[in-house]
C-alpha cells in the first residue's frame, strides 16, 4: 500500500491520508481482514503525528471502512471494498456537481430519483 502525503497541499494531512487508505482498499491493494500497519509505525515512516494517523484512521473507522480493535489495531471491514468503491464514487460524483454550481438539495434530488 502506498500512502502519498503533500506536505504543501491545502487538504489536511489526515485527510490525504485517509484518502490514500481508502483509495488502496477500493482498487484492491488491500483487502477484507487484512491488518493495517500501527499508527506509531505509519507515523513514523510517513514523518507525521501519531495523532495525525489516529485522525485519518477514526475517519476511516466512521466511514466502515476499517475496524479499530485494541491490541490488533486497524483491520480492514468485510465490506470495505465495495464501500470503499462507493465512497470514491460519491466525492467524484460532489466534485462534478459542485463544478456545475448543483446544490446539495439539488444533488440529493437526482440521487433520490435514482435510488426509487
Amino acid at each position: 500500500m502506498l500512502i502519498r502525503i503533500d506536505q504543501s497541499s491545502s487538504v489536511p494531512l489526515y485527510e490525504q491520508f485517509a484518502a490514500s487508505v481508502r483509495g488502496a482498499i477500493a482498487d484492491g491493494s488491500v483487502v477484507a481482514g487484512e491488518r493495517l500497519p500501527s499508527a506509531r509505525d505509519l507515523a513514523s515512516s510517513l514523518d507525521l503525528n501519531v495523532h495525525t494517523v489516529l485522525r485519518g484512521y477514526q475517519m476511516l473507522r466512521d466511514e466502515g471502512l476499517i475496524e479499530l480493535r485494541r491490541g490488533r489495531g486497524a483491520v480492514v471491514s468485510a465490506d470495505a471494498s465495495v464501500r470503499g468503491r462507493l465512497q470514491e464514487a460519491v466525492r467524484g460524483l460532489v466534485a462534478e456537481a459542485r463544478r456545475h454550481g448543483l446544490s446539495a438539495a439539488d444533488l440529493l434530488d437526482l440521487v433520490k430519483k435514482e435510488m426509487t
